[in-house]
């Protein structure tokens, strides 16, 4: 993979602001300064961002709007109540939209559940509830084909939801969706926890894949912690993937988020160096 330069990385705005408003585009040339080639935008709300202002400032500081990263807060659940399911429907159309006005071509995240929902549940719940949601993405990812915007579900582990926890129920739900713009969004640090072997996650995975999350076993900045990463990188060349790879990890001081993941200590002195830390080491593994 030396030098492949389909092979680009860049950061998601959780590391720095929440909510990422029109106001966090000043944040953009820093991340330039980091080592980013693209942000991909965290959208709390609605309203949150001026689509042009933002699109103008992405392009001053010559980043791409990688995707737009869903943020699965109370009331967005596709297997929740009937106003639950209106509420995350319509803030997925709302997503798909931004990522027209912004560029970008994928909307990625946890499309299913409400983060945080994680229970016991029956086998014949399990069932009805996997036929709601995949009723539910078909709508949205005809939604999103008629927009050009693909679907990248991500899978989280057991403590943030019973839903979706491994790449192979990702991929079978992508499969029972049959929709030619959804895939599979593989998160690192989730995966760490929940597949037997990272890069064979990968290579199963496969050509189903259409986006990928970079952080350490610890949540940290990759290459700072125990996974493996020569096979990460081997695993994506095996399988031809072509698309972004994104640092997504969090500091204590951006508190919604930190609250939301669990982040009650600061992995480096500040979120600038983080960011570096981990933006440098990719870039080095992509090109070696």
């Amino acid at each position: 993979m030396a030098n492949d330069p389909r092979i680009r990385i860049g950061v998601n705005t959780f590391l720095f602001a929440s909510p990422f408003l029109t106001e966090s585009c000043n944040l953009f040339p820093l991340f330039k300064s980091l080592g980013a080639q693209g942000v991909e935008i965290a959208l709390e709300n609605r309203g949150d961002v001026d689509a042009d202002r933002t699109f103008e400032a992405l392009q001053k500081a010559e980043l791409h709007c990688i995707a737009v990263c869903g943020a699965y807060g109370p009331r967005r659940d596709l297997r929740g109540s009937a106003d639950d399911q209106k509420t995350a429907l319509s803030y997925m159309r709302d997503c798909i939209d931004a990522c027209v006005a912004l560029g970008a071509k994928l909307f990625v995240g946890p499309h299913y559940s409400v983060v945080g929902r994680a229970g016991a549940e029956t086998v014949d719940a399990k069932r009805e509830q996997w036929k709601l949601v995949i009723g539910h993405l078909r709508e949205i990812c005809k939604y999103a084909a008629d927009r050009g915007v693909t679907l990248g579900v991500e899978p989280l582990n057991r403590f943030e939801t019973d839903f979706i926890n491994i790449n192979e129920d990702a991929k079978r739900l992508c499969e029972d969706v049959g929709a030619a713009n959804i895939g599979v969004h593989i998160d690192l640090f989730h995966a760490g926890i929940e597949e037997r072997n990272l890069p064979l996650s990968i290579i199963e995975t496969g050509d189903r894949l259409v986006h990928v999350h970079a952080a350490d076993n610890y949540r940290g900045a990759p290459g700072t912690g125990t996974f493996d990463w020569q096979g990460i990188r081997d695993a994506l060349e095996l399988v031809k993937y072509r698309g972004w790879v994104v640092l997504e990890t969090f500091t204590p001081n951006v508190e919604i988020i930190a609250k939301a993941a669990a982040i009650w200590r600061d992995f480096e002195p500040s979120n600038e160096i983080l960011a570096r830390k981990g933006l440098t080491y990719l870039h080095a593994l992509f090109s070696s």
